[in-house]
């Protein structure tokens, strides 16, 4: 079914401006944000151009990724979604919480599509040049993991063990701080599927589509250039202004 436009640019503008994070903070503020029965999912709009990360992630790659990759995720969850009768879930997170309550013929084809789709859809937000931690955050990081540099060198260090593609985490979990890797498009809202269930704060995609073009098989180059994009402003929004 087709999408309005006024319904695309009210829901693409909520999910952008959300956390999209807490389910029970996505009940209560973007119910429609990321599209109902009666719609399609659609990706939400960049809030800066391809070259805004330059030198650090390059527009042709920006371009390639938002536009095929994450367009492609969008693309195949709406056409397995099409064929479900009775599609009842309310937005993104709840299909992932519920994920695993997916009939097994399509799981694994939603699990990698919706996956694909919210983990994007978080990973634009967090992409900006030129921020700085604040002290709020600053001091969170350094009683988690006692200075921001460590910080730095555990999630380097998992973004450097991941095999293959995946995504890197630095999550919230009963309180606590915690870096995690997932393989694939899996996330920690994957209950049934991810070990480590927790709340996203950061999160870096480490499939090569995300970094070759600019960095080959440097994948160190690539997560290294990361801290000079990392939004440190939706970080402190999810951090520290979480209900």
């Amino acid at each position: 079914m087709k999408i309005s436009r006024k319904t695309f640019v009210k829901s693409a503008a909520i999910l952008a401006g959300s956390t999209l994070l807490n389910t029970q903070k996505t009940e209560a503020q973007i119910t429609d944000a990321l599209l109902s029965l009666e719609n399609d999912f659609a990706i939400p709009p960049l809030s800066y151009s391809y070259d805004a990360l330059e030198p650090f992630i390059d527009k042709q790659t920006m371009e390639i990724h938002y536009t095929k990759h994450h367009q492609a995720y969008v693309n195949k969850l709406n056409e397995v979604k099409a064929k479900i009768a009775g599609w009842n879930y309310k937005n993104l997170n709840d299909v992932l919480v519920n994920i695993n309550h997916i009939p097994e013929d399509i799981q694994v084809t939603i699990r990698n599509n919706a996956g694909g789709h919210y983990n994007h859809s978080l990973f634009w937000t967090l992409l900006k040049t030129n921020t700085t931690p604040s002290e709020k955050v600053l001091k969170i990081i350094t009683e988690n993991f006692e200075s921001l540099e460590n910080f730095k060198t555990f999630f380097t260090k998992a973004a450097m063990g991941i095999f293959g593609s995946g995504w890197v985490w630095l999550i919230q979990q009963d309180g606590k701080l915690k870096i995690i890797s997932t393989p694939n498009q899996d996330n920690p809202l994957m209950t049934g599927i991810v070990k480590d269930l927790g709340t996203p704060i950061i999160a870096l995609d480490i499939w090569e589509h995300a970094y070759y073009l600019k960095y080959q098989n440097k994948r160190a180059d690539y997560v290294t250039a990361f801290w000079s994009v990392l939004n440190w402003e939706k970080v402190e929004e999810l951090l520290v202004n979480r209900p």
